[in-house]
């Protein structure tokens, strides 16, 4: 069995029943594997945890590539459409923030989340027309993904999509 097809079970698992089932074992059931066969790939739970917060990073490093065309403002624009494509997505991307919380509880487990917030809000003011603008927007973004890994269903498709032109049109003024 793939990686990738491991870490989407300890994310259902994660999703579904919280951090305290995130065990090997019912990782391996979920993924229909032996806890062997998991082993093989993640010699332990905090492997398997580091490898769920390093795919989280590298999807999102991924997204904000894909719309940052580097003109002033764009890493911050990139920002929010990274953002919401993920909220506005399908169930697995509320999946990948159960990882972030799971790491989150250790120390250890949470700091290469740490040099990523670090990296993502620590960019220079000057990348940005107006920069304490653009920081109110990429904490906004931030702050509604911590809502919505909460609340899922708390906001529509049609409201999150209102939502994310109202950020976009703050870095316009």
């Amino acid at each position: 069995m793939k990686r990738e097809a491991l870490l989407d079970a300890a994310e259902s698992v994660l999703f579904e029943q919280g951090t305290q089932a995130l065990t090997l074992s019912a990782v391996a059931d979920r993924a229909g594997v032996s806890k062997g066969g998991l082993l093989y790939h993640f010699p332990s739970k905090e492997a398997l945890v580091r490898a769920m917060v390093a795919r989280v990073i590298e999807e999102f490093d991924g997204l904000i590539a894909s719309y940052d065309d580097g003109t002033p403002g764009s890493y911050t624009r990139a920002y929010v459409e990274a953002t919401f494509e993920i909220l506005a997505g399908e169930a697995r991307a509320y999946r990948r923030w159960s990882a972030i919380t799971a790491a989150a509880a250790d120390p250890e487990q949470a700091e290469p989340l740490n040099e990523a917030m670090r990296r993502w809000h620590g960019r220079d003011p000057a990348d940005d027309p107006d920069p304490g603008d653009a920081a109110v927007v990429r904490l906004a973004a931030e702050g509604l993904w911590e809502v919505v890994s909460h609340d899922p269903g708390l906001y529509d498709a049609e409201q999150l999509r209102a939502l994310k032109q109202r950020l976009l049109g703050l870095l316009e003024r």
